[in-house]
């Protein structure tokens, strides 16, 4: 094997990888290739090997430390404000992280497409792959208190087990690479470890999250460095582990209520989150550290403004169903539509209990007060929008998309 840096920058004592040769066997017909593309893929190919890290010892780069530990306090007091506030936060939060960390994997949708493929109106596209990264979320978060190997798979097969059973189950069982064409890894930007060395990968991964020495910012910004350098599924690894992040910032309780939407953060200068997982690789923790604080900066300050939007928005339906009881259908059902953005009759009858003509009483009263606005889903079904909240959402995803501070 052979290293691709020398000594560790920075003071940090971390470990570059190192490369190792394979043979290239291609599954192409000769006859359909280029000559150069014949006499290249008969060149051995270089993948990376992660050095262990369950056991290293480092100490936080100094000015660093200021940044993490207001980002971790930024982190915890957002949660404390926001989860016992009495509107379902959680649920609207979880569905922003979610839609962030698929679009840093260019998976981009609306609110409403999003809403309606929870609802089961969509099927396809990436608003139903987003919902799967919900569902991803929702799954580290419920093993949080046991991340191990696997967990992790449950968490990658919550993504992508409906769609693509035979990438799930388990770790990849191929070599895998990130850019340079699909024809083989020669000319890619980075080849992860081969798949005969992540059984032992991902054991020194998990060991190194079970630790609990570690500021948990810190933790999880490295966890996650690590877990895409390994890369140890054939697809989904990003989004996978950006649910570990979360899982992590769980277990270690400087979140116990919502789930902060970090991935928004990273988004908004996806270009230096990358650079810092390859600063990583390199053996310089500083970068992926530095990006982890300040995208939970970010997120805490474009959150906030989500939730200023969503209390903006109940306070509106608040005046608009004067003289209703507060313990009315209608008003519960406005209270459903901020976590549920796009109503349909079935979810209000479900998640209320009601009775099938109190659920058309509330949502046609909603519709006349101007709270609810009537519509057709791609299915051709009737849905009720919360245009209020789809705007907010919608909104947060447009900040999170520029990459300048949110006014």
């Amino acid at each position: 094997m052979k290293s691709t840096a020398g000594d560790p920058p920075h003071g940090t004592g971390w470990p570059a990888i190192q490369h190792e040769e394979h043979a290239w066997t291609s599954r192409l017909n000769p006859q359909d290739l280029t000559r150069s593309q014949r006499e290249r893929i008969r060149l051995p190919y270089s993948s990376a090997v992660a050095p262990p890290i369950a056991g290293l010892t480092f100490d936080v780069p100094r000015d660093l430390a200021a940044d993490v530990d207001e980002a971790t306090t930024q982190l915890a007091r957002f949660d404390a404000e926001t989860g016992p506030s009495g509107l379902p936060f959680a649920s609207i939060l979880l569905r922003s992280e979610s839609a962030s960390s698929s679009e840093i994997e260019h998976l981009t949708s609306g609110a409403r497409a999003i809403a309606e493929a929870e609802l089961g109106e969509r099927e396809t596209g990436n608003a139903a792959q987003i919902v799967r990264n919900v569902r991803s979320m929702e799954a580290a978060l419920a093993l949080a208190d046991t991340i191990d190997e696997s967990s992790i798979i449950s968490m990658q097969d919550a993504l992508l087990g409906a769609v693509a059973p035979e990438l799930t189950g388990g770790w990849r069982e191929e070599q895998v690479w990130i850019g340079g064409g699909s024809l083989s890894p020669h000319l890619a930007d980075f080849v992860p470890p081969h798949h005969d060395r992540l059984s032992a990968a991902m054991g020194d991964f998990v060991d190194f999250i079970g630790r609990s020495d570690i500021p948990p910012l810190v933790h999880a910004s490295i966890a996650h460095a690590q877990f895409e350098t390994i890369h140890p599924f054939a697809d989904g690894n990003g989004r996978t582990g950006r649910a570990i992040v979360q899982a992590l910032l769980r277990r270690s309780e400087v979140t116990s209520n919502i789930t902060v939407p970090v991935s928004a953060g990273l988004l908004h200068d996806v270009d230096g989150y990358y650079d810092a997982l390859t600063a990583y690789r390199r053996g310089d923790i500083r970068p992926i550290i530095a990006a982890f604080a300040r995208a939970a900066d970010y997120a805490v300050v474009n959150g906030r403004l989500l939730v200023r939007d969503v209390r903006d928005a109940e306070a509106g339906w608040d005046e608009k169903l004067l003289g209703i009881r507060a313990d009315a259908a209608a008003r519960r059902v406005a209270v459903l539509a901020i976590a549920h953005p796009v109503l349909n009759y079935d979810l209000v009858v479900r998640e209320l209990s009601v009775a099938p003509v109190t659920a058309l009483r509330a949502l046609d009263t909603l519709v006349e007060r101007g709270v609810l606005r009537p519509a057709n889903s791609k299915r051709r079904n009737r849905i009720w929008l919360a245009e209020h909240i789809l705007a907010a959402l919608d909104d947060f995803a447009a900040r999170a998309g520029r990459r300048r501070s949110p006014a």
